[in-house]
């Protein structure tokens, strides 16, 4: 009997909610939920907890066991947002595990572009009977894993530039003055949250120098639950950072790289590298001195930094957009006017035809406290 699209969108509607229980916690993994379903009663389910944990497929299956659901599991439908692994990782073959398990149908919401598995772990699963359906919340199931997908491929981190401005897209003042934040608690909330969930939070110089942030998540975030602390990162060109700088005084909270160019003074080097830093030098660019940021992202995509978000500054953040590195944005919007004393949110980026500009698709708009939150994707097709 061919299950109804009712059915199948139900059971892929609780594997999805399973694998966001892992979010920000199984890097340099997928997050990926499974339930398994018999005769319309679901009789195990799971999702993988973090790196070197059991995947979702055999934590299904273990709860099934684990609940006196053995014997139901031979013919049962598994509902898995990922397509599942055929070869030997952190953990053995899922695919293995399923056919040794005896399920009969096997539903799966995206398949994984990892060349390892892409296409070969569905294959197995048909040669050895289990019948296969593909597609099932397709777009939902993709976006979960947007940064381990665009990591997977690249080799470079998913992107996410996150700015706060007034309402006529300033960031501060040009004079510098106060650097009282500009959007609101709840705003300030929501940003903590992302730290929490995001593999790196980088900065530029000039947002380091003027602002001192420390970069951590806070206290209480994700309902208190033990979260990783994400690593920590500057980017300083000529290493104007201080070493008092409060990003190195709280270094025990996840580790705080600092990457430089050659121009870099070799006696700041080493005192930075005295609060426990690790200072990088990349190449520059011959244009302007500054840190060749693809180079950049090519060195956090080896160190196994799969989403990366960043929180300014303006003309670090221009740098990012005009090198075609930033995947989504999130902007937050206060209900202020700053006027033409301040710095702009892009810094001094300038578009000489409509054709230059960069266009957003997929945007969300979201009211946060008195702020507005405005969400989306770049689009590389202008």
């Amino acid at each position: 009997m061919v299950a109804s699209v009712e059915y199948n969108l139900k059971h892929m509607k609780r594997a999805l909610a399973l694998a966001g229980r892992a979010r920000g916690k199984t890097s340099p993994n997928p997050m990926v939920g499974a339930v398994l379903v018999k005769s319309s009663k679901v009789i195990g389910c799971g999702y993988h907890k973090k790196a070197g944990d059991p995947h979702a497929e055999i934590e299904a299956i273990a709860d099934a066991v684990k609940k006196g659901n053995k014997r139901l599991i031979k013919g049962a439908d598994l509902f898995v947002t990922l397509e599942p692994c055929n070869h030997i990782g952190r953990t053995a073959p899922c695919t293995e595990a399923i056919i040794d398990a005896g399920i009969g149908r096997v539903i799966v919401g995206a398949k994984d572009p990892n060349p390892k598995v892409s296409g070969k772990g569905i294959r197995r699963l048909r040669r050895a009977g289990v019948k296969v359906t593909t597609g099932v919340l397709k777009e939902e199931c993709t976006t979960l894993n947007e940064a381990y997908n665009k990591y997977i491929v690249s080799g470079r981190p998913f992107v996410t530039l996150k700015l706060a401005m007034s309402i006529d897209g300033k960031i501060a003042l040009n004079s510098g003055g106060s650097n009282q934040p500009i959007s609101s608690k709840e705003s300030h909330a929501v940003v903590h949250k992302m730290r929490s969930l995001a593999d790196c939070v980088m900065v530029g110089s000039g947002t380091a120098v003027a602002d001192d942030p420390r970069l951590t998540v806070r206290c209480g975030i994700n309902g208190g639950v033990n979260t990783k602390a994400p690593m920590r990162a500057v980017v300083d060109s000529r290493l104007r950072i201080k070493p008092t700088a409060r990003i190195f005084k709280a270094s025990n909270k996840g580790e705080v790289l600092v990457f430089t160019s050659p121009k870099a003074p070799k006696n700041r080097i080493k005192a930075i590298e005295a609060t426990g830093a690790e200072v990088i030098t990349l190449p520059a660019l011959k244009k302007d001195g500054r840190v060749n940021l693809k180079r950049l992202m090519a060195e956090l995509g080896r160190r196994e930094v799969l989403s990366l978000m960043v929180e300014g500054g303006a003309e670090f953040s221009a740098g990012l957009l005009e090198e075609g590195l930033v995947d989504k944005v999130v902007f937050f919007i206060a209900p202020k006017i700053i006027g033409s004393g301040g710095l702009s949110a892009i810094g001094d980026r300038a578009v000489k035809t409509m054709s230059g500009m960069i266009n957003i698709k997929n945007m969300r708009v979201e009211a946060i406290g008195c702020d507005i939150m405005v969400t989306g994707y770049i689009c590389l097709q202008g």
